[in-house]
């Protein structure tokens, strides 16, 4: 299975010191080093999304290996492709990353029908991040749609454990169904953080489901904000930044201080396949997270 690899970028002594980076094209050598990594652990989420708990297997580049929320990786199987995937785990936690993975074309479908054991290669970690460091003293609001919860649990993992650093915390979250609602395991153990605001909404509710019926703009609706001391993070389908940034900007939060992950049009994480592409600007490279400005500024983003 080694064989199908592509060849490791050969790394100078000198380079083992220094901290991985690959958000500098200066450094795109590194982008074709590939981490052979297994599988440890696979949690069922949805009856389309599992999370895959993934360990480097050289122990030193495992010691290396470092990303900042927000970031993707590529994931490969060998001879069946490649696919962008945003890292759903801690920074903190240097033992093993954790993807969550939605079953949508060969090589996802391959990865569903994997078990423990099984061995991928990962590439990166690749792109821009969210400026958590920018945003401590604040209020913070994390907003995810959908998916879109799976970039956004980096950033709530890391701001969870830094907890005192930041004011007042909200997460919102929003599917369309019940049965569609991902980490619903931890939600009780978010909720128990202090001062920490979760609420959680569906288009269309169930029998089972007691929670509210709506958009997630109604949920915005019922928090007071202050604006010029509260950052945004959100996550999800293009439609909802729209709806969700428009409701904050008429709140007086300035469009610098909300922050959007655009990582659904990832594919080669490197620039050279120009699929990921908004007129000159490459999202792999520029992004994919970008502050609601920019976005604005780039045509057909959303």
């Amino acid at each position: 299975m080694t064989s199908l690899f592509r060849p490791y970028y050969i790394i100078q002594e000198s380079e083992m010191a220094q901290p991985l980076d690959y958000n500098r094209r200066s450094r795109l050598k590194h982008v074709d080093q590939v981490f052979r990594s297994e599988i440890i652990n696979i949690i069922p989420l949805t009856d389309m999304e599992k999370l895959f708990q993934l360990r480097i297997l050289d122990g030193a580049e495992r010691e290396r290996f470092s990303f900042l929320p927000g970031q993707f990786v590529m994931v490969e199987v060998p001879g069946y492709g490649e696919i962008p995937i945003s890292i759903s785990s801690s920074p903190s936690h240097k033992g093993y990353i954790e993807l969550c993975i939605r079953r949508a074309g060969v090589v996802t479908g391959i990865l569903h029908k994997t078990r423990r054991g099984a061995v991928v290669g990962l590439r990166g970690p690749f792109g821009t991040h969210f400026p958590i460091e920018r945003m401590r003293g604040n209020h913070i609001l994390l907003i995810a749609g959908g998916l879109g919860l799976a970039p956004l649990r980096a950033p709530i993992l890391n701001v969870i454990e830094n907890r005192t650093d930041f004011h007042d915390v909200h997460i919102l979250y929003g599917t369309r169904q019940p049965d569609m609602l991902l980490f619903n395991y931890q939600y009780e153990e978010w909720n128990r953080i202090s001062d920490i605001n979760l609420k959680v909404i569906v288009e269309q509710g169930d029998e089972s489901w007691t929670g509210p019926v709506g958009l997630i703009t109604d949920l915005l609706k019922k928090i007071r904000l202050e604006p010029l001391e509260t950052y945004a993070i959100i996550c999800g389908p293009p439609v909802m930044f729209k709806f969700v940034c428009a409701h904050l900007q008429r709140e007086g939060i300035p469009m610098d201080r909300m922050f959007v992950s655009l990582e659904r049009r990832m594919h080669c994480g490197m620039g050279k396949c120009c699929r990921c592409n908004i007129g000159s600007t490459y999202t792999c490279l520029s992004g994919p997270v970008f502050d609601y400005w920019t976005v604005m500024n780039l045509k057909e983003a959303i």
